[in-house]
Formats: structure tokens, C-alpha cells, sequence
């Protein structure tokens, strides 16, 4: 028996008058996802009542870790998926480079991503701009080191800091077109924080990269913004739990870092960026070999609905939804049969709102598909799933799909 889970990051939402009052899932025409749902469907409270919506508190809890007790900060998540260890008095934080305009004397933030800047750009801005003794003593203050990455992501750890201190930062991607400054930290090293976030604009805001990006129409990633702050997690061991080897493709570190502690194997797959663009084949090419080389379990992550959503862009979140049912469902169901009998769970980590451009942590439809007992083809978006089962605590889906009591 064979195992999966099919993440579209963010692809549940609220209604949307552009679409008839009527949700991306509600609207399209989805048939593999429709025969996903012919063995049951559902709506699952992925995010605990009282916890932040976000990836990191929702993925963990659809792998059977309850936030409640396990989550200390996104960072840290990410960090493992890099694998810097947390030491004894350190702390981690995403370090994203954003897109911010100077209007009216503000600074505005337009992208969370730095317009989604990747590659040779992003480590070059974020190498230039640790190596420029303008951003030095700023970094030097908050004893910060940076493990420099190809995205727009970056892992930022700080020394020497107190067990009781708590951070109070705000995520980009939730503040969008608006003023900087009203979201500058207010808890532990807001100071230290602030003056890398405001030196580093001052270095990037006329970087050659930057320039050139504007020249070329796009946006500049001329900000850093260190936010989700977290300290050494451990979670317990995946195969131990439930009895099932496994393998989870993703193209965050986030995700990775979750495979990480929880003993999972997390390959990269050439072309995974987490964009519209993604490599969806690979993805699934990666999941068939795991499971073929004797996994029972195999994850895929889709980022790509939910960083559309953050960038207000909805014929794209749409199109990602398509592609995630025509090229990676449809070539699941034509390939696992191969491999015997399988159970594939597909579900959004949270909704991802147009209206917002944020995360919401209401529930969310999920399809769990069993090849011995398929069904009829049904639906699976909000309306469809709130007529069917109904599940509270997401952190039993994992069990659930496993044929696991946990």
C-alpha cells in the first residue's frame, strides 16, 4: 500500500465576486480532483483555534505535530531545511528581500519577494550588501550571521540571546501596500532589527541589480525584513509515529525543514521554485521514484497558489490550481496503479484570500482517494466539502490517511 499527500499551498479561499461569488475550487473545472473526491471529502480545521495562520503551524499539523505544543518559529523550520542547527542561545529568522517604494516620504512595501527575485540576483544583493561596511555595524549589533540562499529567502541567526527574550515581528507577505514603519518590531531587539532592516535599504536601494531591475520594469529587492523568530524545535520521528518510511518534495525550505526533524528524506528537484513555473513533473517523477524504491509515503508540496494569492494575482492562482490538477493529480492516478493499491490525500495547507492578499485560518476542503474503494467523481472545493465530513483537529488527517490511529 502506497501513500500520498498533495499540498496546494493556499489554493482554498473565501468567495470572490469576480468569479460569481463563487471560490477558485467552486468556479473551475477540476475532474482529477473531482475523482480524488469520489472516496470522500471533507473539511478539515487545519490551523488550531488560537494559532497563527500560516504554512508552517498548518503543515505541521497535517503531519501530525500539534503546533500547540511542538511550534517555536517559522525560522527555525527553515533553517533545518538548510540545515543550520540551532545552538544554545541563538535564534533564527526568515530573512526576506522585499520590494519597498519611497512615496510621500513612507516606505511602502510592494512585494514580500523582492518582486521574486532569485538566482545570481538574490545572492548577490545579499552578499554585497553583509560585506558593506555601511550594513556593518548594524549587523554587528544584533550579532547576526546570514546563510545566504538563490531565492529571496534567507536564514538570519542571532547569538547571545536571552532564553525569556520574546520577538514580536510581522509578516510581509501580510502587510502589503502599506507603511513600513508601522511594522517595525515592538518586542525583544526591536532597535537592533530595525537598524538592519533601515541600513539595508540604504545599501540596496541603488545597487547596480536594482537599478537594473527597475530599468527592466520589475521591481528592486532593496529591503530586508527578518520576521518569524523561532529557537531549536524537535519533533518526533515520522517513521516512529506512524510505522511509514517517507519522502517529501517541496521547493521551500520551510517544508524541507519540517521533512528534516521529522526524519523524512527531502530531495531537491531541479526546477522546484515554488512559482507558477514550477516543475510539477519533476516533482511527481520524484514521488514515484521514492515510493518505487520502497517508501510507503511520498508528499508533494505546491507553493505556487499561495505566492500567486500574496501577489493579488488571480487568473494565475487559478491557473496554478489547473496545473496542479492536470499535471500533478492526473499523472498520480495514471501512475500509481503501477505500484499497487494507494491512498492520496489532497488538501490546502490553509486559505490563502484574494480579499487580503493573506493567510486565513478557517477550515479548508480535503479529498482522501483509496483505489480500492474510488467512488463516484464528485467536487472538491469549499461548498462540497462542508456537506461532507468533517474534521476538527487537523492533526489526526495524517493518521487518517495512513490508516493510522495517532
Amino acid at each position: 500500500m502506497k501513500y500520498i499527500l498533495v499540498i496546494g499551498d493556499g489554493m482554498s479561499d473565501d468567495p470572490i465576486e469576480e468569479l460569481g461569488g463563487k471560490t477558485p475550487l467552486e468556479y473551475l473545472d477540476l475532474p482529477q480532483f473531482g475523482v480524488l473526491a469520489g472516496s470522500e471529502v471533507g473539511a478539515c480545521q487545519t490551523v488550531p483555534e488560537g494559532v497563527p495562520a500560516g504554512s508552517d503551524t498548518a503543515i505541521l499539523n497535517i503531519f501530525g505535530y500539534d503546533p500547540r505544543w511542538s511550534y517555536t518559529g517559522r525560522s527555525v523550520l527553515e533553517a533545518a531545511g538548510v540545515g543550520v542547527t540551532l545552538k544554545k542561545g541563538e535564534v533564527s529568522m526568515r530573512v526576506n528581500l522585499c520590494a519597498v517604494e519611497e512615496i510621500d516620504g513612507k516606505l511602502i512595501i510592494h512585494s514580500h519577494n523582492g518582486g521574486n527575485i532569485e538566482g545570481d540576483e538574490a545572492e548577490t544583493l545579499m552578499n554585497d550588501l553583509l560585506a558593506d561596511p555601511r550594513f556593518q555595524p548594524a549587523k554587528e549589533a544584533a550579532k547576526l550571521h546570514v546563510h545566504v540562499s538563490r531565492t529571496f529567502r534567507h536564514i538570519g541567526v542571532f547569538a547571545d540571546v536571552d532564553e525569556a527574550a520574546v520577538f514580536q515581528t510581522t509578516e510581509p507577505h501580510n502587510v502589503l501596500e502599506q507603511d513600513v514603519a508601522l511594522h517595525y518590531p515592538t518586542g525583544a531587539m526591536k532597535d537592533e532589527i530595525t537598524a538592519l532592516m533601515k541600513a539595508s535599504y540604504e545599501v540596496l536601494k541603488d545597487h547596480p541589480i536594482n537599478q537594473a531591475r527597475i530599468a527592466a520594469g520589475k521591481l528592486p529587492a532593496n529591503m530586508i525584513w527578518p520576521w518569524g523568530a523561532g529557537r531549536a524545535m524537535l519533533l518526533d520521528n515520522f517513521v516512529q509515529k506512524y510505522g511509514r518510511t517517507g519522502t517529501v518534495i517541496s521547493a521551500v525550505p520551510l517544508v524541507w525543514g519540517i521533512a528534516e526533524l521529522a526524519g523524512l528524506k527531502h530531495p531537491e528537484v531541479p526546477g522546484a521554485n515554488g512559482d507558477l513555473d514550477t516543475n510539477y513533473a519533476g516533482k511527481v517523477e520524484a514521488a514515484i521514484k521514492a515510493l518505487k524504491n520502497g517508501d510507503d509515503f511520498a508528499a508533494i508540496h505546491v507553493e505556487a497558489p499561495d505566492e500567486m494569492t500574496h501577489a493579488g494575482k488571480l487568473p494565475e492562482k487559478m491557473e496554478a490550481i489547473r496545473r496542479l490538477d492536470q499535471q500533478v493529480i492526473k499523472p498520480l492516478l495514471e501512475k500509481l496503479p503501477e505500484l499497487g493499491d494507494f491512498r492520496i490525500l489532497l488538501l490546502s495547507d490553509h486559505k490563502t484570500l484574494m480579499s487580503t492578499r493573506t493567510h486565513d485560518g478557517k477550515p479548508v476542503p480535503y479529498a482522501i482517494y483509496d483505489s480500492r474503494k474510488p467512488g463516484v467523481p464528485s467536487r472538491l472545493d469549499e461548498e462540497t466539502a462542508a456537506k461532507g465530513e468533517w474534521l476538527p483537529e487537523g492533526r489526526f488527517i495524517m493518521g487518517r490517511l495512513l490508516e493510522v490511529s495517532k
